[in-house]
């Protein structure tokens, strides 16, 4: 499990944390605290001869789960190592032989009730070795979650056509995965273009041409278990911040924590504490409580939930059995940036580089490369880096840390070396971050020196000589959000310029849900270069909202103003229509469709003197359990539902209908979470009378980027409600069991006030056994017509004793 970062305050080290008083915390109980030898009372021990003893123990107000064995010596109470460290206490030792009389143990105070036989001992914490009560955190070992995938192919399409002036065109880009079949899925992505241009003179026509590429094929495979993943085919190589990735076809294999999604991989802050008796505690951060619970005796860690970051506040509240509170405040830091300590992330890749990638299909460099990744959490303040990549005559290797300045921040750095024949170089990287509360502050900078190279500058351009970069943001709940920025760079070409450019931006959400920003960029370099934007957006009402925006730009300024409903997200329609004002003006006009087969948009627009109209469809094709599916797009996992065949069955996702299924009782429900479990589950108040179902909800964890098949199990039933009378035409009593006899056995039914019994598993001509506490009878009768989907009232149905009726 990722290891929890550690908060201790040594400012209340001198007592018990969260929970010790300095009185003793039984001094204001019900308990007399009067030592072992002391008691005189009639119930007390008397000094005889060792008696052997086997007590109920209560320590510290904390109930023991069994009987103990004690021995009364001289009027005192004794007890072996074996009891003594039963019950929680740590002995020295010279203490672990013999009986050791519990007055002797330092601040120890005991009750003993003979009437009972029960023994209360208050101890100090001092004398106590008790387990760690964890609260707030997943278990040590999470462990992957079990996922399925049946077999089955899906389609993902986009296709956009225009017509314009100067020619038509249409393209298609498509991702074609096969998934089910072992353990992998086989994916492949392509672009298939046509278009027609048409010269100034609209009555020529150029001749359509054609043309199609290839963009990436894959084959993964996931292994859970070690949270390992394998790609064989177009992948890319690295993952540091500090090196550039490249695009290869070959293997690649590493760390894939999105196999373990329940497993925690940052440092959580923690806090440590000990309670002298049993207690009731909460946690708020920032504010808001997070966890509410109970603490046994002794110490417990609280760990916060993942994904804080930044600067926060803790409170841990204590109220103890006596109903006396302590709120203790402690300052914590969080980040994302880091590993828990232990926790490892790596990848290895080798392989060829894509060439003219988006253009040509096959083409790849002659040179294989290769390409390692290291992070390895070195405790929970410190990330050590490593990476080494190299090909075509080049060695590139470097070293970088993330540490953890305590409240101060966040500081990273890196520096590699590289050497391609006798041009040696280097490169470092510096970067600090630090979000004390509101304020957020970001500095990063990357310096080369010499001839320094990397793979990525063996076929693209060389990396940056310089950049830096420094963000300053404030939050104000009444002010809005203001961020200033600046950045450097230049590039290896000494054709290219330095470049530097500062920046501010503003914005605000006001009430009703209205919105402004501004935003200001300048080159610092060239006065006359700088653009300034405003933007304000404003609700009105009924899902509908109107845009304006006014930029100027050393080209020109523009004012766009934006009327639109957006397409829900749930599915529906949607419009939009724009109008530009400005150089270059122009506007255009949009519909669009979202429903469960796909989305649609229309459009026609004016830009400059280009006149345009265009369309674009998106949706995906599934072929799985023996159907095919269309489907909006779908970009993560799926799965597929079956219901016996009943069709128009709502069907519930997390207890949100998702749909209904359809004429064969089937439905694709997407998007799921992959390596999740996702809750899918039926309303029986909407299923007939007559059917039943064996389980509402199933969960569903399918693996990545494919479907899965969940089904329920529906019947229909032959039931009916029986009015059963006996031989003197009186209810039968409540409580008389019905049972199956000759062809119907396997019915069971109990009967219930004035002699009613609902009974299923019914066929045309039926007799039913019926036992009452004055004698077992018999009942026939036949149902009546063919099946429906109404429970029919039959009776009243005489039932005559067996022997008669037989």
């Amino acid at each position: 499990m990722a290891s929890r970062r550690r908060v201790r305050w040594h400012r209340i080290a001198d007592v018990l944390l969260l929970g010790v008083i300095a009185t003793p915390a039984w001094a204001n109980g019900g308990l007399a605290a009067l030592p072992a030898h002391a008691l005189d009372r009639p119930s007390a021990i008397q000094p005889d001869a060792d008696i052997a003893l086997r007590l109920a123990v209560t320590l510290n107000q904390t109930p023991q789960s069994r009987l103990l064995p004690f021995v009364s010596r001289a009027g005192r109470l004794h007890a072996d190592a074996g009891t003594l460290r039963a019950m929680g206490f740590s002995l020295a030792a010279s203490n672990t032989t013999g009986l050791l009389p519990l007055d002797a143990i330092p601040g120890a105070q005991v009750r003993y009730d003979s009437a009972t036989q029960h023994v209360s001992i208050d101890a100090p914490l001092s004398q106590l070795t008790l387990d760690t009560t964890r609260i707030g955190q997943p278990s040590d070992d999470p462990g992957p979650v079990a996922a399925d995938s049946s077999p089955g192919v899906l389609l993902n399409y986009d296709v956009y056509a225009s017509d314009a002036r100067d020619g038509s065109q249409l393209s298609a880009g498509t991702e074609l995965r096969v998934f089910g079949i072992g353990t992998g899925v086989l994916s492949n992505t392509a672009l298939l273009r046509t278009w027609q241009a048409r010269s100034p003179d609209e009555d020529q026509n150029s001749r359509w041409q054609r043309d199609s590429v290839r963009l990436d094929t894959r084959w993964d495979f996931a292994f859970p278990a070690s949270a390992v993943s394998v790609t064989v085919g177009d992948t890319l190589t690295g993952f540091l911040d500090w090196s550039r990735p490249v695009r290869i076809g070959g293997l690649q294999i590493g760390r894939n924590f999105a196999l373990q999604p329940y497993r925690i991989t940052t440092p959580t802050p923690a806090f440590l504490g000990e309670v002298a008796v049993p207690s009731a505690v909460e946690l708020y951060v920032n504010g808001l409580r997070q966890y509410q619970g109970q603490l046994p005796t002794g110490p417990f860690e609280m760990t916060t939930l993942p994904g804080i970051s930044g600067a926060g506040t803790a409170q841990v509240v204590i109220t103890d059995a006596f109903g006396r509170s302590r709120t203790l405040d402690f300052p914590f830091y969080a980040t994302q940036r880091l590993l828990a300590a232990g926790l490892s992330d790596w990848s290895l890749a080798a392989g060829r580089v894509r060439q003219d990638y988006g253009l040509r299909s096959f083409a790849y460099y002659p040179d294989t490369v290769a390409s390692a990744n290291l992070r390895y959490g070195a405790n929970d303040r410190l990330t050590l880096e490593a990476h080494a990549e190299g090909g075509g005559g080049l060695r590139n290797a470097g070293i970088g840390g993330a540490w953890l300045l305590g409240m101060a921040g966040v500081l990273s750095g890196s520096h590699v070396r590289s050497q391609l024949g006798d041009r040696a170089g280097g490169q470092t990287t510096f970067a600090y971050s630090w979000q004390p509360g509101p304020l957020n502050l970001s500095l990063d900078s990357q310096r080369t020196h010499g001839d320094y190279r990397d793979v990525a500058s063996l076929y693209g351009p060389l990396p940056p000589l310089r950049t830096d970069r420094a963000l300053v943001g404030y939050l104000s709940q009444s002010a809005g959000s203001f961020n200033l920025s600046y950045l450097r760079l230049d590039q290896a070409d000494p054709d290219v310029a330095p470049a530097r450019y500062a920046g501010a931006f503003w914005s605000r959400t006001f009430e009703r849900g209205w919105s402004a920003s501004v935003s200001l960029n300048q080159n610092l370099d060239a006065g006359a270069d700088r653009s300034l934007s405003v933007g304000v957006l404003v609700p009105l009402g009924r899902d509908r909202q109107l845009s304006v925006a006014a930029q100027r730009q050393p080209e020109g300024q523009d004012l766009l103003m934006d009327v639109s409903r957006p397409i829900p997200g749930d599915g529906g329609f949607g419009w939009r229509v724009q109008g530009r004002a400005g150089d270059g003006g122009g506007g255009l006009a949009e519909v669009g469709w979202l429903r469960e087969h796909g989305r649609l948009l229309l459009g026609a627009g004016r830009f400059g003197d280009r006149r345009q109209t265009y369309a674009q469809a998106d949706g995906a094709l599934v072929w799985m359990g023996g159907g095919l599916f269309p489907s909006r797009r779908v970009d993560d996992a799926f799965a597929v539902v079956t219901t016996d065949g009943f069709a128009d069955v709502p069907v519930r996702l997390e207890n949100r209908t998702i749909g209904r299924t359809d004429a064969r009782g089937r439905l694709l429900v997407t998007p799921l979470r992959a390596w999740q479990r996702n809750q899918l589950g039926l309303d029986p108040m909407t299923l007939p009378a007559d059917v039943r179902i064996d389980d509402v909800s199933l969960s569903a964890t399918p693996s990545d980027r494919a479907g899965t098949t969940v089904g329920f199990q529906l019947r229909r039933v032959r039931a009916a409600l029986l009015v059963l009378h006996d031989s003197h035409d009186a209810p039968l009593p409540m409580g008389a069991t019905v049972t199956g006899h000759a062809d119907v056995d396997g019915v069971s039914a109990i009967v219930g006030y004035d002699g009613e019994a609902y009974v299923e598993g019914l066929t045309e001509d039926n007799r039913l056994r019926v036992r009452t506490d004055a004698g077992d009878c018999v009942v026939d009768f036949r149902m009546p017509g063919a099946a429906t989907a109404t429970i029919p009232r039959i009776g009243a149905l005489r039932c005559l004793p067996a022997p008669e009726a037989q």
